[in-house]
């Protein structure tokens, strides 16, 4: 599982695929490749072990053509990486392509059932698995594609986002979604674009669609999209504008995006807390938590659940929260929570932190909690993320998309913001003074200009670095 790229339009397909994977470069992977339905009505996948560069070596000057196509990067989980493994995989007949980002927990079973009905599997992946499985129910069924993906995930268990196309159609792609994230981006001149995230897209197009749990998308290219549940309830596709701009994704003269990031602190921080603190008034503003001040007002305890970096934030908002808002606080690592059988009481607040918002423990976690009657509030980075949806309130951190994987701006505007709701929780409670709500206030609004002045002693830094480095 890693990055999804797709296409469906009036353009050739490969450059867009290829520089979409490039984009997700960044997600770290170990192969890479693209499928295509070329003019002629063939299926052409090509893949290769490595860099996204290793593919357009292989593929050289005789590039793919065709205007609907599919691309993905991968981080091996079933099998070793390999060009076998690679995605985009084939069904038994070649006919249809499937790449797939997930886990299929029930692979076994379905590769056992597909081998003793005939089917020669040739990689170690469970996505194969779920291509030939497709495949079969459309052979064995006559179901059109849209159906047959439907029909073939209800008996899917597991996470998947997987793109399908099908030779016989090359007017069609397929997307659906379970607990791993996909984006389908709808552009002009009735052209469709498909993404792990928003990414790959946002060169082409703005307005974008997110696919919710079991639902499967089917794009044509006459401009028609329709989305249908798994159990086939039809589902009106809602277009979101993103904000996401084009020079946020490149390195903007830098020797790589960790040093971009480390350099755009104190614009993060200062857009993270812009418009939540006021000094002159002297309050503090979160609608988040105002929206639902019956729920806090009440709360008796607080649960912070974060995966990673997340996680850390949450320990310093545990410092934050019991001494400012002087309410107990207990922060968890998402990805144990969720399997521990934890006691979640209908007076907790839970807060949900991840730079993606799609965190699959974290949202695992949140969901369990919601299901427990607790209120849960997000602390994310992303507009229009899964646990931006599927929270009762929260708060965004505007730090603008972080690229690098060692996290820096995303985390240090997660702090400004969670300092901002311990603040204003303890404030509004009556927990916390107003001479020390100013003065922490005050010193918020002064962190930007202080990193600024860190930052702008890089150099320095950098030599008394390199002279204590091997000291």
């Amino acid at each position: 599982m890693c990055g999804i790229v797709g296409y469906l339009g009036p353009q050739e397909a490969y450059p867009i695929l290829i520089d979409g994977l490039k984009r997700l470069e960044y997600r770290g992977y170990d192969s890479a490749g693209i499928a295509t339905l070329e003019s002629q009505g063939t299926l052409r996948i090509e893949k290769k072990q490595g860099k996204v560069a290793n593919l357009e070596a292989h593929v050289g000057e005789n590039k793919p053509r065709g205007t609907v196509g599919i691309g993905h990067t991968r981080w091996a989980t079933h099998g070793p990486p390999s060009d076998v493994n690679a995605h985009p995989h084939a069904g038994s007949k070649g006919r249809i392509a499937v790449i797939h980002n997930g886990i299929i927990e029930n692979y076994e079973a379905l590769r056992d059932l597909l081998t003793h009905r005939g089917h020669n599997l040739v990689s170690e992946t469970d996505t194969e698995v779920l291509a030939h499985f497709i495949e079969e129910v459309q052979l064995s069924t006559g179901l059109d594609l849209p159906d047959a993906v439907r029909t073939a995930l209800k008996e899917v268990v597991g996470a998947y986002a997987l793109v399908v196309i099908d030779q016989r159609h090359p007017d069609r792609l397929i997307a659906a979604r379970k607990s791993s994230p996909l984006v389908i981006g709808v552009g002009q001149d009735n052209e469709f674009f498909v993404g792990s995230d928003a990414t790959p897209i946002v060169a082409h197009t703005k307005n974008v669609i997110y696919l919710e749990d079991e639902e499967v998308a089917t794009m044509h290219r006459s401009g028609e999209l329709t989305i249908r549940t798994i159990g086939d309830t039809v589902v009106t596709p809602e277009i979101h504008a993103i904000e996401l701009e084009m020079a946020s994704l490149e390195k903007a003269g830098y020797d790589h995006f960790m040093l971009k990031e480390i350099f755009e602190q104190p614009k993060s921080i200062r857009d993270s807390i812009r418009g939540r603190i006021r000094i002159q008034a002297g309050e503090s503003t979160v609608s988040g938590i105002d929206d639902h001040w019956d729920v806090w007002s009440k709360a008796q305890r607080i649960l912070i659940l974060g995966c990673g970096t997340s996680w850390h934030a949450g320990l310093v908002a545990e410092y934050l929260f019991e001494s400012l808002a002087r309410i107990p606080v207990e922060v968890e690592y998402a990805s144990e929570f969720r399997y521990r059988n934890p006691i979640i009481r209908e007076d907790d607040v839970v807060i949900a932190i991840s730079q993606s918002g799609e965190t699959a423990d974290t949202l695992a976690a949140i969901r369990l909690a919601k299901e427990q009657g607790a209120h849960v509030f997000g602390v994310c980075n992303v507009v229009g993320s899964s646990i931006a949806r599927e929270t009762h309130a929260g708060a965004y951190t505007h730090a603008g998309p972080e690229i690098g994987v060692a996290s820096t701006k995303a985390f240090t505007a997660q702090v400004a913001v969670l300092t901002i709701l311990a603040m204003h929780v303890g404030h509004r409670s009556g927990k916390l003074e107003d001479q020390q709500f100013m003065r922490l206030m005050t010193g918020l609004d002064n962190i930007p200009g202080l990193v600024e002045r860190v930052l702008d002693n890089a150099g320095i830094i950098e030599h008394i670095a390199e002279k204590f480095a091997h000291a």
